[in-house]
């Protein structure tokens, strides 16, 4: 009989674990026969020895069998999946869901709350009123079907393991472990049941990842996994060192959404949502070329195809539908503040993170699960790397349920950097990692 001390001592000493080792750890913490001592032994190991592509994927599939799996069977053609690893500003979701429906994919999304700068998909979903984001199985996969789309909340019995061993994770200082990252945000998107997932791995100031080389090797351990497991699995590296879009808070984001649906939106939003949605309609089989698929994804926000059928998503879910066309609908916040540049010049950088701890600050975010979120708050910026400023023009204008937004000003201030020298913005699209990349 294996033990759980042996397990932990042959990870230590960097040995490769089997497949049923693996599964005694998940199995056993998860059913509580295996204290937090051993499991937080066992998670330091592998944050110091690490894990290679089985053991990867036999710890995805793990956490997997660990609760119930979505089947999607039921609703027609290949179901693509997209997940980003966060960021500020990232609003890519409530754009691309339309977009690559409106192409013919079935978008079935099961999206989560955010803890940080500003809340997650669901919490922007709910800026409009009436929203709902509950829906049973059968009313989920029959709106797909009908529609091509859906959001909703993640089940509360998917991947119950990897819930357990991330709050481990997190008062033991093993979060930031690749294999472990890897395998927890792969083992949410396999157990919601899709055929293939595009991964949005982000890097620089805003993201988890703060390092290029970091983001890569996270990227290329979940295209390993998703292949091992038999999903079709590709990844994007893209730019979060300085905030995507313009707009950081929930309705806010939600305008800018909509603004980009019609073809109005920033230019790094709707280009990574188009690289996305590109690799997204390939993985469906709706297109051979991410050319041809880019002219698809480009006809349908020209015509206006996915703005309608964002429409109709807000409608079936008990939303209003008239938002798309009415942006005043949306929660607005009492007070608007320009916060004005100091001097003349060219900004040089902006740390992102510290902006949406400014937005956070305002009530746009959550410091921890209990806190609410006020979603007509955030910052809007009107400058971004590269751009020049006069002194006295407005750098972003902060919207407040308060008249003191003093300390959200400052951080404004103090991060975006004002330089007497012009610098290109940063590249927004690194790598594209697939199969073929695997190391």
């Amino acid at each position: 009989m294996v033990r759980m001390v042996d397990v932990i001592l042959k990870k230590r000493n960097g040995e490769v674990l089997s497949k049923e080792e693996i599964e005694l750890f998940v199995e056993g913490y998860t059913n509580g026969t295996i204290p937090d001592y051993q499991a937080s032994a066992f998670l330091m190991a592998v944050y110091f020895k690490g894990m290679n592509a089985e053991e990867q994927a036999d710890l995805t599939m793990a956490m997997v069998n660990s609760g119930e799996q979505i089947d999607l069977s039921a609703i027609d053609g290949v179901k693509v999946d997209k997940h980003s690893t966060g960021g500020v500003g990232d609003t890519t979701t409530l754009i691309l869901v339309p977009l690559v429906a409106a192409c013919g994919v079935p978008v079935a999304k099961m999206s989560g709350r955010g803890l940080g700068h500003t809340g997650g998909t669901l919490d922007k979903l709910e800026a409009m009123e009436g929203f709902h984001i509950e829906l049973t199985k059968e009313q989920f996969v029959k709106q797909v079907n009908d529609l091509k789309l859906a959001v909703i909340g993640q089940s509360g019995n998917l991947t119950p393991a990897d819930q357990l061993i991330y709050a481990l994770r997190d008062v033991t200082a093993t979060v930031d472990s690749i294999p472990l990252i890897a395998s927890s945000i792969m083992s949410k998107k396999i157990a919601a049941g899709a055929d293939a997932i595009v991964l949005d791995v982000k890097s620089g100031d805003g993201a988890f990842m703060k390092t290029m080389e970091d983001a890569k090797a996270l990227a290329e351990a979940m295209v390993a996994i998703g292949h091992q497991v038999g999903r079709q699995t590709m990844a994007v590296l893209s730019d979060m060192s300085q905030p995507l879009g313009n707009a950081i808070g929930n309705a806010l984001e939600v305008k800018e959404a909509i603004e980009t649906l019609q073809g109005k939106g920033p230019k790094d939003l709707t280009e990574l949502c188009l690289v996305l949605g590109s690799q997204m309609i390939v993985l469906g089989g709706k297109a051979q070329t991410l050319v041809e698929a880019r002219e698809m994804l480009e006809e349908v926000m020209a015509n206006g195809e996915a703005l309608r059928l964002f429409g109709e998503l807000i409608a079936a879910q008990g939303g209003n539908a008239k938002v798309i066309e009415d942006l005043s609908l949306l929660p607005t916040a009492k007070f608007e503040k320009a916060v004005q540049a100091e001097h003349s010049g060219y900004i040089t950088k902006m740390e992102a993170d510290e902006l949406g701890i400014a937005a956070m600050l305002l009530g746009a975010g959550r410091a921890t699960k209990e806190d609410e979120i006020d979603l007509a708050v955030g910052i809007t910026l009107h400058k971004k790397v590269g751009d020049y400023v006069e002194k006295g023009e407005a750098l972003a204008t902060i919207h407040a349920n308060r008249e003191d937004v003093a300390q959200s000003e400052t951080l404004i201030l103090k991060h975006m950097h004002i330089g007497a020298n012009q610098v290109a913005p940063p590249a927004l699209i690194g790598e594209v990692i697939t199969c073929s990349e695997e190391k």
